[in-house]
């Protein structure tokens, strides 16, 4: 029988927050969410059109040590890899969301790519795939302009601009 990961426990402070967040920032679709008591609920997001895909179970923290590991569950090393096919329009719907990007785009033999922290403090990647980027921005093409990060970064940096 094949094996496939079928969700990710995700640390939350409170469901209600994180599904606004996952659902209504990064466009996630909710798969679930099943009330199993007073104080627990079983709530299930994934990546739109990833229908069969693992997903991310937020769980809500339920004592100190959980909810001390809350934004630093990687031990504040990136935790999750988003891919997408288009990397220009996920970007710049992020920058128009509010999403919290930590430094600018860059190209990686592996793809374009960007590092951003979640509301709750854990690291994402955004990545178009090199195997999947041949509409991705050319290695020149401009997208400070749409950056907030770009007017504390006066100087160009990495092979991305």
């Amino acid at each position: 029988m094949p094996q496939s990961i079928a969700a990710l426990a995700l640390l939350v402070p409170d469901y209600d927050q994180a599904i606004d967040y996952y659902v209504g920032v990064l466009g996630f679709d909710l798969i679930e969410d099943t009330k199993l008591s007073e104080t627990k609920r079983f709530v299930r997001v994934r990546p739109p059109n990833e229908a069969g895909g693992a997903s991310i179970l937020l769980a809500k923290a339920k004592n100190a040590v959980e909810q001390a590991a809350i934004g630093d569950q990687s031990g504040g090393r990136v935790f999750l890899f988003l891919h997408t096919d288009d990397f220009v329009r996920d970007y710049a719907r992020y920058l128009e969301k509010g999403v919290d990007f930590v430094e600018e785009p860059r190209h990686e033999p592996y793809g374009t790519v960007v590092v951003f922290r979640d509301l709750f403090g854990n690291l994402w990647d955004l990545v178009q795939p090199m195997s999947r980027s041949a509409d991705a921005p050319a290695p020149n093409q401009n997208l400070r302009t749409q950056s907030p990060l770009s007017a504390r970064n006066q100087a160009p940096r990495g092979a991305f601009f």
